[in-house]
This record gives C-alpha cells, sequence and structure tokens, in this order.
C-alpha cells in the first residue's frame, strides 16, 4: 500500500459510529458508490472504549480507511448535565481509535470535529483559524475539549510521524437515524418530536425555547456524507476544514419550516424566559468549495424528507398517548 493510496470501491472502509446519524449517512454514501468493503462494528461487537479490544480489531481487520464518526453527542441539557461522562468517553473512543490507526499503518482517517467547539465569541461566519482564540461555551465545554483533543491528536500525529489523519468540522446536523429522544437531542430533532406529538395530540400551541430571534445554520446529514467522501479523497492538509452551508435562519423561521413539514395547523409559541443561547452561528465554507463541493438540499425539503423517513421508521407514533 503506498503512503498516498486513493480509497476506492474495493478498499477496506471502517466507518466507526455506523448506526448514528453521520455514520449511517456515511454508509450510504460508500454503497451508493458501490464500495465492498465496508467494514462496521455494533457496540456489543466491538467496544470503542475497550482498548485492547480496538487494538485487536485493527490488528485482525487490515482496515486501510477510517472514518471516525463515533462519539457520545448530545443536546445543551445532556452536556450541562454529564459533563464528565462526554469528556471521558469522548477523549477514550478517539484516543483508542486514532493510535491503533497509528500502530497498524491505516493509509488514512478522517475525524469528526463539531462547530460547538469553536469559541463562543468567534467572529461570525466562523473561520476555521478561529479555533482556540478564545473562551468556549460553558454548557458544551467537556465536549469541546474532548473534541479539540481529537482534532490535535490528528494534526500531531500527521506532524510528527506523517500520519495522513484529517478532521472536519460540521456545522448542526439533522436527517435519518437522528437522535429524537424529547430530552437529550440537538434542536430540530427536539423541535420535530414536539410538533409531531402536538399535532397527534391535536394540541392548539407548541412551545418553542427562547425569543426565536438567534440564528442556526443546518445542514442535511447525507450533504455531510458527500462532503466526507470528497475529503478522503482529495484533502490531505492538517488544518480542520468546516463543512456547512455558509447561510443561517432564525429559529422562529426553523420553526414555521418545521410546522409545514410535520403539517402541524396549531399556532407557535416563543418562551423567553428559556434561554437563547449564542445568538448566531454560522460557518465560512470557502475552504471545502475550493474543492469542488456545494451544499444542494433545501432545510425545508430536508425537514419534510427526515419527518417521513420518521414515520416510516416508527421512531414517532402515529397515534396519541395521552
Amino acid at each position: 500500500m503506498s503512503k498516498l493510496s486513493i480509497m476506492g470501491p474495493d478498499s477496506r472502509v471502517f466507518v466507526a459510529g455506523h448506526c448514528g446519524l453521520v455514520g449511517s449517512a456515511l454508509v450510504r454514501c460508500l454503497e451508493k458508490k458501490q464500495y465492498t468493503n465496508i467494514v462496521v462494528r455494533k457496540r456489543d461487537e466491538l467496544d470503542l472504549l475497550n482498548q485492547s479490544a480496538v487494538n485487536k480489531f485493527f490488528a485482525e481487520n487490515q482496515i486501510e480507511f477510517v472514518f471516525l464518526a463515533a462519539a457520545k453527542v448530545g443536546g445543551i441539557q445532556a452536556n450541562n448535565t454529564y459533563p464528565a461522562d462526554f469528556l471521558y468517553e469522548n477523549l477514550v473512543i478517539e484516543t483508542n481509535v486514532i493510535h491503533a490507526a497509528a500502530s497498524h499503518k491505516v493509509s488514512k482517517l478522517l475525524f469528526l470535529g463539531s462547530s460547538c467547539i469553536y469559541p463562543r465569541e468567534a467572529p461570525r461566519p466562523i473561520r476555521e483559524e478561529s479555533l482556540l482564540t478564545g473562551p468556549l461555551e460553558f454548557t458544551n465545554e467537556a465536549y469541546a475539549i474532548a473534541k479539540i483533543a481529537g482534532l490535535k491528536m490528528c494534526e500531531t500525529y500527521k506532524r510528527q510521524y506523517g500520519h495522513r489523519f484529517i478532521s472536519a468540522m460540521p456545522t448542526n446536523l439533522y436527517g435519518p437515524f437522528d437522535n429524537f429522544h424529547p430530552v437529550n437531542s440537538h434542536v430540530i430533532p427536539g423541535m420535530m418530536r414536539r410538533f409531531h406529538e402536538a399535532k397527534i395530540a391535536r394540541a392548539p400551541t407548541v412551545s418553542v425555547w427562547g425569543s426565536g430571534l438567534p440564528l442556526r445554520e443546518f445542514l442535511h446529514v447525507d450533504e455531510l456524507a458527500d462532503a466526507l467522501y470528497l475529503l478522503m479523497q482529495k484533502y490531505e492538509a492538517p488544518e480542520t476544514i468546516n463543512v456547512g452551508t455558509g447561510e443561517d435562519c432564525s429559529i422562529s423561521e426553523l420553526a414555521a419550516k418545521m410546522k409545514a413539514a410535520v403539517e402541524y395547523t396549531g399556532e407557535v409559541i416563543f418562551d423567553p424566559s428559556k434561554p437563547d443561547g449564542t445568538f448566531r452561528k454560522v460557518l465560512e465554507i470557502s475552504k471545502i468549495k475550493s474543492l469542488g463541493w456545494t451544499p444542494r438540499i433545501a432545510l425545508s425539503s430536508g425537514l419534510r424528507d427526515t419527518y417521513q423517513w420518521a414515520l416510516r421508521s416508527g421512531v414517532f407514533s402515529l397515534t396519541s398517548t395521552q
């Protein structure tokens, strides 16, 4: 295997975290491109928190390329409630996988960061150079520190040993196989659940946290998978690279699009007693656009498709539980 080997349909590709939002999208992307050696393991088959198990897996499976999408993730409340768990589990997962990939001479590895690990007051739109230039958002500080450590592991393993370890920084994601938990989910799946339950219960109103004024950026996970595939083929720089839409919308606009996608007919009300969080968060994406990638899925159609997937998959009940 040459140092600069290119991932092809016969390559042995390990997608770590294939049951999750990003990992499942990566598997769909690779299958669409007719990859025949996609290696996946469920948690009960390979515990990524177990260093010896991870080393044994890499020793036995001749992995050539790795997408490291496995992580402990959650919304604001989960991050704020379980900071030690988020810090420990993410540090251990990335340490085990990145070091094992280096030890067993994997050709290339792509690690997933998150836009929420940029400094709280970074200038908008957020450029890659803003990393580590200021204080983090306190509510997800533990998760952010763990993810920054993963980015720096890739960067330093490349600098010290020459490994082709790269990282990408996706914006807020949504799509099939998201976490729709009523408490521990991110904004889109959590909002989608509330609108669906209000629709089924024929509730006259749905309450949305905050004023509705903050601006957020959202990317369909299938678009992210296409971008990560491109990066695995073309990107070699040690610095992380943003993946987003470069556009944002207000939470009130998101609520209106969600209402349409779910076909909810009641009224949306905002609860200003709940926190808004950072007013605006959007990524600057000129670097990845220069590689030939551009997002194409409009938020309205992406929300509609995600909701239909959730209905087909049984994520949401079709009858009221009240």
